[in-house]
């Protein structure tokens, strides 16, 4: 059974020739369908080749400014990033206020820089110095609710929501610093897509990352995005699995079906994906787990339609821990299967500083930078996502397959034509050696630049080898 869910079920894979004496070129030039109906989102072609890069601008550096930021731009553009996602730039609401900063996502005016970050002036050109090096930004969108003392609480009260007493009341009861908007009210609605045209408009940027994007009706969304598309080519990243039911909705809640993917998102998290790749990486769940995963991945999605993969992010590195807290040493292992798996990388700020700490949310705390320690690691990865053509995002036609491992390692090779990459990776305390499949394409190590063994791989404790042909 597990080797039918391993070769059968998992052989993910589209528009394969049967040709076999078709050139490589000639394959990979085969035009891919779009995924069908009501799958009608029409990705940015920048994305095609893109890894994510989560920018944190309050701790990134000691002044924690757009300004101080742009001079990291050309170390990105060097390791490869294509898409810039900006933490809430907006001000932040003081009445109840947690900690001595307060919560980005507590919006206190939606047409507003920060102080504490810049101007839109600053903004403006750091989005000039990111397209001139060939990357992208998108903000993040805080639109299910805002800040205490947010002035729509007094022109337009009734866009809330309230308690049975007729107070404001949070949308979640832990989130006591913000309440909830309601969106059955047209002109909240009209006022929230102006918003979003404006930065659009006025900083030029390239699309948002909605914060808990489940919780706002998804034909919002979708009407949104249509008039976004009228100014420009937008991405849009939705904090949301139709796939993983959030622990702050109360049982009953959640419902699988938003349709996010289908007309207003390019993307959504894979956190189940990522809860069981933490439970993979601490010995917890056998390898074989995946196979389940991607099963029901491809019964809720058609080929071509994929999500955000990562090892952390904001509220992972805050709540839950850094890489290193959850993972020990298979943090770098994982990060390879992230940035490798089909989907969407992404990179947090500090992963290639291997931050070891949880960053605080509320406060000042500046990212210690040590020299960038896995700024060679990221590279590799995230320059072979960009060159490969097996790697390419939203590539219905593209092949993927899972391989028979032991319970402890990872082994998948993904293929477009002629052209693959096969990964293996051990989450084990012993070194492994993994079977290979013939190839008749001659593989190079990626990280060490050696040719690859004909057909037996040995893989280091906590180690991995990631093979390329083209």
């Amino acid at each position: 059974m597990r080797h039918f869910l391993l070769l059968l079920l998992l052989t993910l894979a589209a528009c394969q020739s049967t040709d076999k004496k078709e050139t490589t070129a000639a394959k990979q030039a085969v035009a891919c369908p779009p995924p069908p109906a009501p799958f009608t989102v029409r990705h940015p072609a920048w994305m095609d080749d893109a890894t994510i890069y989560q920018v944190n601008v309050r701790q990134y550096t000691p002044e924690g400014t757009f300004r101080a930021f742009e001079q990291h731009l050309p170390r990105l553009q060097q390791m490869g990033v294509k898409v810039l996602w900006l933490m809430p730039i907006n001000p932040i609401g003081k009445l109840n206020r947690k900690g001595s900063l307060g919560s980005a996502y507590s919006v206190y005016d939606y047409r507003a820089v920060n102080p504490q970050l810049g101007t839109l002036a600053d903004l403006q050109q750091l989005v000039k110095a990111a397209h001139g090096r060939g990357m992208y930004v998108i903000l993040d969108w805080v639109a299910n609710h805002t800040s205490w003392d947010n002035p729509l609480t007094k022109q337009h009260p009734d866009w809330y929501t309230r308690d049975a007493k007729g107070n404001f009341q949070p949308p979640v009861a832990d989130w006591q610093d913000v309440i909830d908007l309601d969106y059955g009210k047209p002109a909240l609605r009209r006022y929230m897509t102006d918003a979003m045209l404006y930065w659009v408009k006025e900083a030029d940027i390239d699309g948002y990352r909605a914060d808990v994007a489940g919780l706002v009706p998804t034909d919002f969304w979708e009407s949104t995005r249509q008039e976004l598309e009228k100014v420009k080519p937008v991405f849009m990243l939705a904090e949301w699995d139709e796939l993983h039911d959030p622990p702050f909705l109360k049982p009953g809640e959640f419902t699988p079906h938003t349709h996010l993917l289908e007309k207003a998102f390019d993307a959504t998290y894979a956190l189940h994906l990522h809860g069981l790749l933490d439970s993979l990486g601490r010995g917890q769940k056998p390898t074989s787990a995946l196979a389940r995963y991607y099963a029901a991945e491809r019964r809720m999605y058609p080929a071509g339609v994929q999500l955000m993969t990562f090892t952390s992010s904001h509220d992972i590195n805050a709540w839950d821990g850094s890489e290193y807290e959850r993972l020990g040493p298979n943090a770098q292992p994982m990060a390879v299967l992230t940035a490798l798996l089909p989907g969407v990388p992404l990179i947090y700020s500090g992963q290639e500083a291997a931050l070891k700490k949880r960053l605080r949310f509320f406060d000042k705390d500046t990212i210690p930078w040590n020299g960038y320690p896995l700024q060679d690691f990221y590279t590799t990865l995230v320059k072979l996502k960009k060159s490969h053509p097996a790697l390419r995002n939203y590539d219905a036609c593209a092949e993927f397959r899972l391989l028979p491992s032991s319970s402890k390692t990872v082994v998948f090779e993904r293929r477009k034509g002629d052209a693959a990459v096969l990964v293996a990776v051990n989450l084990d305390a012993r070194p492994q050696a993994v079977p290979l499949p013939a190839a008749e394409e001659a593989r190079q190590d990626v990280f060490s630049k050696q040719p690859a063994p004909a057909d037996t791989l040995r893989l280091p404790a906590h180690g991995w080898r990631v093979l390329a042909s083209q």
